[in-house]
């Protein structure tokens, strides 16, 4: 497209903040009035039609003003925007509340999504750390109700998974915290790939439950992701565009259909995007059409090689980036600081 002058650039970022504010089409002479703008209504008039032809702006309705397009936005998300700052003190407040539960990964995943949601006033979406290859980290065994024993299998970078095994019979508690010792001992840090080629000594328990772990763990290397966490749906059916219409119906069901967002999150972030790095998805980039009026702003955290996950947020095409951006990517380097600290303790 043809290179914007200043003044074009000027107008369009204006046009933008103002619909983004209100949601509603935006007219030469409200510019004018609303920023004290240095020129008549008929200049910004015809430089708004002038963006409209180069395809940054559209015109609802002939006597209606003008309204940014997908490649506005781009535009003004790529080269224009300027991040909002988070002020100090929500940054404290925020670092607080994580490294109050710093070492509960479950905990700590949900409240990024309430947060993210919250900061943004969109709907968040939040994978656990998930590891690029598994790696064992911890294993208890929960005597639980006759042959019933509830395995939790901690792997390193925090996931945490569970599972109720029925043995051939009763087994006391003490017997089984001592098979999780053995096999605590003999599995440390290994990946699956190593454990799988173990050549050891076991008893008829341990061979077991030593086989339900490897089996545990090659389900977590065929995973793309962690568990999906989501909050603040209702921020995005509270917006004026998803009020009540088929767009908002189509929202939702994006938001419901996780297999729909595990496929968004590992093709526009998973493989090869950098830690904090964000990337903004603006109406579905002509891939997803359920996305076709929203954006999302996307991040990865963690540690590479170790364990990652994605963190992002999703609205309408109106949102507002610059504090969007600041606080995913905020939280993005929160949340690479609490794996590293869980992966080396």
């Amino acid at each position: 497209m043809s290179e914007l002058s200043e003044r074009q650039r000027l107008l369009l970022s204006l046009v933008i903040h103002e619909y983004i504010r209100s949601a509603t089409p935006v007219g030469s002479k409200h510019m004018v009035d609303q920023y004290s703008l240095d020129m008549s209504s008929a200049t910004v008039r015809n430089e708004l039609a002038e963006l409209t032809e180069l395809g940054y702006l559209r015109q609802p309705h002939l006597s209606a003003g003008r309204v940014p397009t997908e490649d506005g936005y781009r535009l003004f998300v790529g080269s224009i925007v300027q991040e909002s700052e988070l002020p100090d003190s929500t940054r404290r407040t925020i670092s607080h509340q994580f490294y109050q539960m710093r070492t509960d990964v479950e905990q700590w995943t949900r409240l990024a999504a309430s947060v993210l949601a919250h900061q943004s006033r969109g709907a968040s979406l939040v994978t656990a750390p998930h590891p690029e290859q598994a790696h064992f980290k911890h294993l208890e065994l929960i005597s639980s109700r006759g042959r019933q024993v509830l395995m939790v299998l901690v792997l390193m970078g925090g996931e945490i998974l569970q599972r109720f095994i029925t043995l051939p019979e009763p087994v006391s508690q003490d017997t089984l915290s001592a098979t999780a010792q053995r096999l605590n001992t003999l599995m440390e840090a290994k990946t699956t790939k190593a454990i799988d080629q173990m050549n050891l000594q076991l008893n008829t328990l341990e061979s077991d439950l030593f086989d339900v772990v490897l089996e545990e763990m090659k389900q977590a290397d065929s995973m793309v992701s962690g568990e999906l966490v989501l909050d603040g749906l209702t921020n995005v059916l509270a917006e004026p565009e998803f009020s009540g219409s088929e767009d908002a119906r189509r929202a939702l069901r994006v938001l419901e259909e996780k297999p729909l967002l595990h496929d968004i999150l590992s093709k526009t972030v998973l493989h090869g995007s950098s830690i904090g790095g964000v990337q903004v998805l603006i109406g579905g980039e002509g891939i997803y059409d359920a996305l076709s009026q929203c954006s999302i702003v996307l991040a990865r955290y963690g540690t590479p090689g170790l364990a990652t996950g994605t963190l992002g947020v999703l609205g309408p095409m109106r949102m507002s980036y610059g504090r969007t951006i600041s606080i995913v990517r905020f939280l993005s380097g929160l949340l690479s600081e609490l794996v590293t600290e869980t992966i080396t303790e």
